[in-house]
């Protein structure tokens, strides 16, 4: 399967919620990198995957406490 790319608003707005929600998408099989814009108003969740879906991929971050959006 290709890599997608999916991009989502969060409330991940500072290092400390990037390292809060880092081992919830650093350890999953799948997700070949990630990354948040905090500079973003929308605070923009970037994430390349060749196998999740992006419902997916928003559990994860739900599991790790934030809120998610796709885009």
């Amino acid at each position: 399967m290709e890599t997608q790319k999916f991009q989502f608003k969060t409330n991940i707005n500072c290092g400390g919620c990037v390292t809060k929600v880092t081992p919830h998408l650093d350890n999953v099989e799948g997700i070949t990198s990630w990354e948040v814009d905090t500079a973003n108003k929308d605070k923009v969740l970037t994430v390349s995957t060749d196998s999740l879906s992006a419902e997916k991929v928003a559990e994860l971050v739900k599991q790790a406490g934030f809120n998610i959006e796709q885009i």
